[in-house]
């Protein structure tokens, strides 16, 4: 207060008495709370900035690349049904979905000429299953190259997919997969890949794979569409930290580890070695596993800050 009154009687001498009156009215409403203002500053200047942040810890995982690529439930056996004669088809016994025995009369076929009339021709199911393609309607004229339906073995179920030419590299078989069904949301059924087909469509630029359960399931059928999720490589134990904590500046990767230090709890910044990045996690061999490094907040750190680690 006694610097401010020192302050006021320049203002006196200088302005004139009038101006230094109107000061005095003020600094002696005001003068008390700057003065506090100033000290308050300097105390928080002091204390220094504590960030907010959230931890994870550095683990040993799986890691696996991951192919999504949609596909077809089919029959491991199926065959198309040809007429043994030229002629009209006159009649269909077996619907889409029906279920027929091997020798079964499906068809019938009219090979009659003008002038001509002859006895129909029987059209037998080649083996036993069910009709898993749409058949040709009666009236239809077919040869013995005309295939009016196709027949699919009840069990040996498998799923057909094709891959793009740019994801093909890896494949073979062996490789594990998880098919999803849309009947079925939320639930995967396990599969393996039995088959890589050894030239590419050159229409279509894809390479046709087949999968084979791993165990027969009844509620899987022919003709289901299939979501299907390939492992195409697998990292096993590999220290891993959540994506989402690695910070990439300038080319380089690093993470923020939290560690005690002399003025409480510090985020310590950490190079990453390069290394593979897969499935929400990356590599972090230079870490020790248990370790804690930061997934949230860490953007406005550099290292060496105060940080709260909040649940």
């Amino acid at each position: 207060m006694k610097k401010y009154t020192e302050i006021v009687k320049n203002v006196f001498t200088k302005s004139g008495l009038f101006i230094g009156a109107i000061l005095l009215a003020g600094g002696l409403a005001l003068g008390p709370s700057l003065l506090a203002g100033n000290e308050k500053d300097e105390t928080a200047g002091a204390e220094g900035v504590v960030f907010s942040v959230k931890t994870a810890r550095v683990e040993k995982r799986t890691l696996r690349a991951w192919l999504e690529v949609n596909g077809d439930i089919v029959s491991a056996r199926q065959a198309e049904v040809f007429p043994e004669t030229s002629g009209k088809l006159v009649r269909v016994n077996a619907a889409l979905g029906a279920v027929v025995r091997q020798g079964d009369i499906i068809a019938a076929v009219d090979p009659s000429r003008p002038g001509m009339n002859y006895m129909n021709s029987p059209v037998y199911a080649p083996i036993s299953g069910i009709v898993s393609a749409a058949p040709l309607s009666p009236g239809t004229t077919v040869g013995p190259g005309t295939a009016i339906t196709v027949i699919s073995a009840n069990e040996g179920l498998q799923v057909n997919a094709r891959i793009p030419e740019r994801e093909i590299a890896g494949l073979a078989p062996g490789l594990e997969a998880e098919v999803s069904l849309q009947a079925y949301p939320g639930e995967t059924f396990d599969a393996v890949v039995t088959r890589v087909a050894p030239v590419l469509d050159n229409v279509s630029r894809t390479k046709l794979i087949t999968l084979a359960f791993t165990r027969n399931d009844s509620r899987i059928n022919a003709g289901m569409f299939a979501r299907l999720r390939i492992n195409t490589r697998t990292y096993d134990d590999v220290l891993a930290v959540p994506s989402e904590a690695v910070v990439t500046k300038r080319g380089e990767s690093a993470v923020y580890v939290v560690r005690s230090g002399e003025t409480g709890t510090v985020a310590e910044r950490r190079l990453l070695k390069p290394g593979v990045s897969l499935d929400g996690w990356t590599e972090a061999a230079s870490l020790t596993e248990g370790e804690a490094v930061i997934v949230q907040g860490q953007q406005l750190l550099s290292g060496g800050e105060t940080v709260v680690v909040r649940p």
